[in-house]
């Protein structure tokens, strides 16, 4: 049997691990973005309800959620496994990708009777955070974010009932601000004031 010399040996291990190198290095948001299709849709547009819609996302949002699941500050149940792969630089070509994304509404049922007392409520408790209904805040010459939101109008309904349960579970952190006025809305009207806020939200169509 033939035998390798070291000297080839190690010339041979060289260019596999150069080789493997620079295919990691060359990796984009595109690229990247595929791992995500599978709970989060194709560019971002989920079709399951208890996965969010990414696409349009705000990427300083994207960047801080995605570290917040990798240092655990964020409750979740899959997210901080999946986190904890990507670096820095990946992390931020995922946000400047999903972030170029046009978003979509999720298309789905909700009580058509609840929504002009839920655009009331969101006026009324959730406005100055989430501006124009939650909606993704773009200057319309640039087509860049005017300032950070989040993808509330037009979302799925059970992953903000899900959200919305970490927060009042205290499994996620929530601002002082929004746990003041939560406070608020449901001593004023109940459970069902939260429900209309989310019907107007999924009337976003």
């Amino acid at each position: 049997m033939a035998r390798i010399s070291p000297t080839v040996a190690l010339l041979a291990g060289a260019i596999v691990l150069g080789a493997s190198s620079s295919a990691q290095a060359e990796a984009t948001g595109p690229m990247l973005a595929n791992t995500c299709a599978g709970c989060h849709g194709t560019n971002g547009q989920s079709v399951g309800p208890a996965s969010p819609i990414i696409a349009g996302i705000n990427r300083d949002v994207f960047v801080d959620m995605m570290k917040g699941y990798q240092s655990g500050d964020i409750y979740s149940t899959i997210m901080g496994r999946i986190a904890k792969g990507y670096t820095d630089d990946e992390i931020e070509a995922m946000a400047d990708f999903f972030n170029a994304k046009p978003f979509q509404p999720a298309a789905q049922e909700y009580e058509v009777a609840l929504v002009d007392s839920g655009a009331r409520l969101h006026d009324q408790f959730c406005e100055n955070c989430h501006a124009e209904g939650g909606t993704p805040l773009r200057d319309e010459d640039t087509g860049e974010d005017e300032e950070d939101f989040y993808l509330l109008a037009g979302q799925w309904t059970p992953y903000l009932a899900y959200t919305m349960s970490d927060f009042r579970e205290d499994r996620r952190q929530m601002p002082r601000k929004m746990r003041e006025k939560l406070d608020e809305l449901l001593a004023g009207d109940g459970e069902d004031g939260l429900a209309a806020i989310f019907a107007f939200y999924a009337s976003q169509q």
